[in-house]
């Protein structure tokens, strides 16, 4: 683990310093010990394991929207499928890009059957029109929900079947089309990502299906689509990264690669989302959280996530609800449940949200309290954010918290989570998170 001194926030770069032994606010300055004691106590460097590190290509900046045209061509679109949501079509997303994909020569179908937190049986209606269009090349314009349901459109035009044959890992067999993405919020990174969650309906809950052939072939970002977010997204998808940036830099699959795109992420969420809301059309707040979430997305993707997601998952499939604010509401409990027996990985997070002061690298207490901070500051920006106290404030109930625990346990992200979690210890951060 590095243990970070300070990391310095300058909107574009978050630089962390190694600290040197001994040394904390107020700590008396002790003498350099000689280079032969140093060598005698300076610990092993441990061999580093391998690191696959995920990634599409990347087209990042304010007015990029345009190149979704030039992307799909190369990938060989004639009969591009955008999907897409009723919400970007009222904001008039899809028809600038629509106008974009015809000077390009393309004849491009328009589906938007998506709703948040995308159905099985929505899958299954977008599949449906793919075929019937004869369409090739998938391109998503919109937040998490609708890229998620382009990937389960792709896996079941490479695959066929039904989209929860896939829930798992690596359950896909045969090619998928190519994907552009395009995302219009600030948080979820599905755009960059190898996952795809899909709400079962029959047992209301989230199912997370995971394939490296998930990763899509390009990501589009341009900050610009998030100007007509409306302030409550704009908030969950913010937190969301957030805990993307959290969860995967404390994952046990973390790794040198992933750890730098987590603090920085963490270090621009925690500098820019409150202005976005206080200054919505404010392009370099705009741009940083867009960072932010392509940042986050490529830090999870490569590191998966914990049990705050997949707590989460649970709770949206059954009530349908904003994922991004669920993770506000459960991210505390499961900071402090995972700090408990080892807070040192919390520290680096805590400063790159802005903890004061410095931290003695080898002091439990007060890495301790590093993390207890950490947690603090994540509820302090939820409650500025206007995300409840409690998981009873969105509707769940005592009665559900079997049920919920139970399911938790099944899902892909509790398998990277850094402490090892029990139903009986699930039951209980969701119980203090009640």
């Amino acid at each position: 683990m590095v243990l970070v001194h300070s990391v310095t926030r300058a909107g574009d770069s978050v630089i962390a310093r190694r600290r040197t032994p001994g040394s904390a606010v107020g700590a008396a300055v002790t003498p350099s010990a000689s280079p032969a004691d140093r060598a005698t106590t300076r610990p092993r460097t441990e061999t580093p394991r391998l690191a696959k590190f995920h990634v599409p290509e990347i087209l990042f900046g304010p007015g990029s929207l345009s190149e979704a045209a030039h992307a799909a061509v190369r990938l060989g679109a004639r009969r591009p499928l955008l999907v897409t949501d009723p919400g970007l079509c009222a904001a008039g997303w899809p028809n600038q890009l629509s106008a974009h994909l015809a000077e390009a020569g393309l004849r491009t179908s328009v589906w938007d059957g998506v709703t948040p937190n995308p159905k099985d049986h929505e899958i299954a209606a977008g599949h449906v029109h793919y075929l019937q269009e004869n369409c090739d090349v998938i391109i998503a314009l919109g937040g998490g929900s609708v890229i998620d349901a382009a990937k389960g459109i792709a896996l079941l035009a490479g695959n066929g079947g039904t989209i929860l044959d896939y829930e798992g890992v690596d359950r896909m067999a045969l090619p998928i089309p190519p994907m552009v993405m395009v995302p219009s919020t600030s948080g979820t990174g599905a755009d960059v990502s190898q996952f795809c969650i899909v709400t079962d309906t029959a047992r209301n809950t989230k199912i997370t299906i995971l394939g490296r052939a998930l990763v899509p072939d390009m990501s589009i970002v341009d900050p610009q689509l998030l100007t007509t977010m409306p302030d409550w997204l704009n908030a969950a998808t913010g937190l969301d990264a957030l805990t993307h940036g959290i969860e995967a830099y404390v994952s046990r699959a973390h790794n040198p690669l992933t750890d730098h795109h987590a603090l920085q992420a963490i270090a621009l969420v925690g500098e820019h989302l409150e202005r976005t809301m206080d200054h919505p059309g404010e392009e370099a707040a705009r741009t940083c959280m867009a960072q932010a979430a392509l940042e986050a997305g490529l830090a999870f993707t490569n590191a998966i996530l914990g049990a705050a997601h997949a707590m989460s998952h649970q709770v949206g499939g059954l009530l349908d609800l904003p994922h991004g604010v669920i993770n506000g509401v459960l991210l505390p409990h499961v900071i402090r449940f995972n700090a408990e027996p080892d807070p040192h990985r919390f520290v680096p997070i805590a400063q790159a949200l802005g903890l004061p002061g410095t931290i003695t690298p080898d002091s439990d207490a007060g890495a301790a309290e590093a993390a207890e901070w950490a947690a603090l500051e994540v509820r302090r920006l939820a409650d500025e954010l206007g995300v409840p106290t409690g998981l009873a404030e969105i509707g769940v109930g005592e009665s559900d918290i079997g049920v919920l625990s139970a399911m938790t346990l099944a899902d892909a992200c509790l398998s990277t989570n850094p402490r090892e979690a029990d139903q009986a210890d699930i039951e209980t951060l969701f119980r203090a998170a009640m």
